[in-house]
């Protein structure tokens, strides 16, 4: 066989280069990228205004000093885990503002990032199980009446608190990430789906 004509070949079947992505299909990817973005701002903003909020109508309530510092040390625990997992949110943030995802290559990427994040989402709501028993216990501690309850009873109470509190973070968790990104996700995967088999 000629060199050259193996040359020829070798260049046709280039595995490096990777399929472009149309500019319309890039206009249909870009409005849910855009809804996944906005709603992450929205995420991060409201988050960050909120957490100062609750500090001060902590400072508001005339509760005993012992339970504001709790509460305190808690919001304050919570804020720095919620600073660690949006640093992490926010590479994601930007990679999604990114112009260049114009092939299938730089999309696989993104969804590889997608699972990745929702993945953080996940370990983000489970981090806030401990401080959710925390808070239990302190309420359950500061209420004067329940020092009168039995062994038994308090136990109850207490378990039954802690797993409805964590059903519905669980549940309110997991609506929040199909309402606000999961569906955009789900959109952008079928748009994909579609091009491939184009």
């Amino acid at each position: 066989m000629d060199l050259d004509n193996l040359k020829s070949l070798w260049n046709k079947e280039d595995v490096s280069e990777t399929p472009e992505i149309s500019t319309e299909r890039q206009k249909e990817i870009h409005l849910p990228l855009e809804k996944i973005r906005k709603n992450m701002r929205n995420e991060f903003w409201s988050t960050i205004i909120l957490l100062p909020i609750i500090l001060i109508v902590i400072w508001f309530f005339q509760i005993p000093f012992r339970f504001r510092l709790y509460i305190e040390v808690l919001v304050g625990s919570m804020t720095l885990v919620t600073v660690f997992f949006f640093s992490k949110f926010f590479k994601l943030y930007k990679d999604i503002g990114n112009p260049t995802l114009g092939t299938y290559d730089s999309l696989k990427d993104l969804f590889h990032q997608f699972e990745l994040n929702k993945q953080y989402y996940l370990s983000f709501y489970l981090s806030f199980v401990p401080f959710f028993v925390c808070e239990i216990i302190i309420i359950t501690e500061s209420i004067p009446y329940s020092h009168e309850y039995t062994d038994g009873l308090l136990a109850f109470k207490f378990l039954l608190s802690i797993l409805f509190g964590l059903f519905v973070l669980y549940f309110a968790g997991n609506w929040w990430f199909k309402h606000f990104y999961g569906k955009y996700i789900d959109k952008i995967k079928l748009l994909v789906d579609e091009m491939k088999m184009d």
